[in-house]
C-alpha cells in the first residue's frame, strides 16, 4: 500500500529507535516523507541504523536518566527543527522468575526503562507539542500489560503503567491537537527474545490464537497510523495487535 507523502513535513522521535520495531517504523516514516531522530542506548546499533536509513538523526541515550532525556529533547529540536511524534518503543523485558524471587535492584531496572522512561520523554516533548498546537504520541506497552504473564512480573506491571499513564495524559490533552494513545502488541520475535527464557517464549506462543509471532512491519504498520494526522478523533486509547489474544 502507497502512503507516499503521509508524513511530509513531519518529525518523529523514536525511543529504542535502532532496531526492532522501532526502526520499522522509523523506515516507514523516512518512506513517506518524515524525518527522524532515534533515541538509543547502543551507539553501535544507532550506526548501524544510519547505514539503513542514511538520512536518519540518532542520540544515545538512556531514557531512563531524566536529565539525559531533557539534553535530548533540546538537541533533537534544534536538529529537526521541531518534532511532531514521539514512538516509545525502549523496553526490556527484565528476567523470568517468580515475583518472591525477583530482586529488587532487577525489578528497579525494568520500571526504571519502560515506565519512567516513558514519563520522561512524554513530559520533555509534550510541552513543545503544545507550543507547536500538534503532536502525536504512541506510547508501546504489551498485551502482558492487560493480562499479566507469568515469570514477568516487572514487565507486567510496567506495561500496565504505560496504558494507564497513556489513558491519563491522553485526557489532559483531550481538548488540543495532542493526541496520545498506546499499542498493546503481542509477542514480536525481536532481539528482546535474547532477553527471555525459551520456556517463557513457548508459553508467549501458546498464548496467541493464530499460532505464530506478529511480525515487526504488522505493528509499524498500525503505530504509523496512529502517528498521522488521519488518527485525529481517538486519545487515550489502547490498540490491540496480538494475533487474538487480547480478551479485552
Amino acid at each position: 500500500m502507497n502512503f507516499a507523502g503521509r508524513f511530509n513535513g513531519r518529525a518523529a522521535v523514536i525511543t529504542g529507535g535502532a532496531s526492532g520495531i522501532g526502526l520499522a517504523v522509523a523506515q516507514r516514516i523516512v518512506e513517506e516523507g518524515g524525518r527522524v531522530s532515534v533515541w538509543d542506548r547502543d551507539p553501535a546499533q544507532i550506526e548501524q541504523a544510519k547505514a539503513v536509513i542514511p538520512s536518519l538523526h540518532g542520540i544515545a541515550i538512556d531514557v531512563a536518566d531524566a536529565a539525559g532525556v531533557e539534553r535530548a529533547a533540546r538537541s533533537t529540536l534544534e536538529a529537526l527543527g521541531g518534532v511532531d511524534i514521539l514512538v516509545t518503543s525502549a523496553a526490556i523485558t527484565g528476567p523470568n522468575m517468580t515475583t518472591w524471587n525477583y530482586t529488587t535492584e532487577d525489578w528497579q531496572k525494568v520500571i526504571d526503562i519502560n515506565i519512567n522512561g516513558v514519563f520522561y520523554c512524554n513530559k520533555a516533548l509534550v510541552p513543545h507539542m503544545l507550543e507547536r498546537n500538534y503532536g502525536r504520541i504512541v506510547n508501546i506497552a504489551s498485551i502482558a500489560g492487560k493480562e499479566g504473564n507469568p515469570n514477568a512480573s516487572a514487565y507486567s506491571t510496567s506495561k500496565a503503567a504505560v496504558i494507564g499513564l497513556t489513558k491519563s495524559l491522553g485526557k489532559e490533552l483531550a481538548k488540543t491537537r495532542v493526541t496520545v494513545n498506546c499499542v498493546t502488541p503481542a509477542a514480536v520475535r525481536t532481539a528482546i527474545f535474547k532477553q527471555m527464557s525459551q520456556e517463557h517464549i513457548d508459553f508467549m506462543l501458546s498464548k496467541i490464537p493464530m499460532a505464530r509471532f506478529g511480525e515487526v512491519d504488522e505493528v509499524a504498520a498500525l503505530i504509523c497510523w496512529i502517528a498521522s494526522e488521519e488518527c485525529s478523533f481517538t486519545t487515550a486509547a489502547v490498540f490491540d495487535v496480538s494475533g487474538g489474544r487480547a480478551t479485552y
